[in-house]
């Protein structure tokens, strides 16, 4: 076993060996993988909204936990009583008004062709498949609200015992296979570091973008407005594409309620918003090892997808950052930067 000893003693296989049981354990549990990422992501979010709380009140921290969910239930008791319905009256509304432009485009020779060339494209038969996915899909609103729930809890357990179960949890560094959870405590603090940091950040900046084209929708009279922006919020939470895959259905929607003009405010304010997301925000918000090309978000994206489900689509840039920080991975702005004879450069060279 000395060969195990000296093994073990080497971060570099040692660490490589214990990610790859990590990703084993991840791939069986991937069944779970909506209860494990929600209880992430409301455990990570309640503890930095509490960090920003003590910062400025002196007071308990478990009344400051427990304030928090009590806020998070209220918010959930209003959205579903009173909101959810609207949502469903105005999605229900849209539906029909596409529907409608379709059965009935009118005069307009522009409209006539695209709907003659859908109708050539047999998109008919495509959007009969899409109608049965949605039913497949609602079948599962019970498993998902059910994950909802318990994560819910055990984020809040985890907030109520997070010193307790801290401690209890650094029993097992001690134990004969103590090295593994070591290791994977140390995964785990990159994980937070990168994946948690970068995920806050894509909420923030879904949250400015919805913001932004929900006044620009307001200030048009779009209908459907509530259910529209909740679009373009989940949609802002992918990266880069998400813009684009929402300036679709928004163009259509323009040019049914006003026209080319319309289109144009929309395409203008989502060159705004990408404007604002990839020189402000990103910049602000994001770490350097985040300022990814654009072939690389995409192709992380279509593999994360394939691979995650639809949450691929928005914890697939965290998690291929996450992977770039374990590997030591530097963007080029991290770089040492070279002189023209190739030789790096010295701070104080111009």
């Amino acid at each position: 076993m000395e060969w195990f000893a000296q093994f073990i003693k080497k971060d570099t296989p040692r660490r490589l060996f214990v990610f790859v049981i990590l990703g084993v354990l991840i791939y069986l549990l991937r069944s779970m993988m909506d209860l494990i990422l929600l209880t992430f992501i409301f455990a990570f979010l309640v503890t930095r909204l509490e960090n920003v709380i003590l910062k400025r009140v002196r007071i308990s921290r478990k009344l400051i936990v427990i304030l928090l969910y009590i806020l998070v239930a209220a918010f959930l008791y209003i959205a579903i009583v009173h909101y959810l319905p609207i949502l469903i009256q105005q999605i229900s509304d849209l539906v029909n008004m596409l529907v409608k432009m379709y059965n009935h485009p009118g005069d307009n020779a522009v409209v006539n062709w695209i709907v003659s060339w859908l109708k050539q494209s047999n998109i008919e038969k495509y959007l009969e498949t899409s109608v049965e996915f949605v039913i497949a899909s609602l079948s599962g609103i019970g498993a998902i609200g059910m994950s909802f729930f318990l994560a819910l809890i055990l984020s809040l357990f985890f907030s109520l015992e997070k010193e307790r179960v801290t401690k209890f949890t650094a029993q097992f560094f001690t134990s004969k296979i103590g090295f593994i959870f070591k290791d994977f405590a140390y995964f785990g603090q990159k994980f937070v570091a990168t994946f948690g940091v970068v995920l806050e950040a894509q909420l923030l900046i879904a949250l400015v973008n919805t913001i932004i084209t929900t006044t620009a929708l307001y200030l048009m009279h779009f209908p459907q407005l509530l259910s529209l922006s909740i679009m373009v919020f989940v949609l802002g939470m992918i990266p880069v594409a998400g813009v684009i895959i929402s300036c679709i259905p928004l163009a259509i929607i323009a040019y049914s309620t006003g026209g080319f003009t319309d289109v144009f405010y929309i395409l203008l304010t989502v060159v705004i918003v990408h404007v604002i997301e990839t020189y402000v925000l990103n910049p602000k918000l994001m770490s350097s090892k985040t300022d990814l090309p654009v072939f690389y978000t995409f192709i992380v994206l279509i593999f994360s997808e394939a691979f995650f489900g639809v949450w691929g689509l928005i914890v697939g840039i965290p998690v291929f950052v996450f992977i770039l920080d374990i590997l030591d991975v530097r963007s080029t702005s991290e770089m040492p930067r070279k002189n023209f004879f190739g030789g790096r450069k010295k701070k104080d060279d111009s």
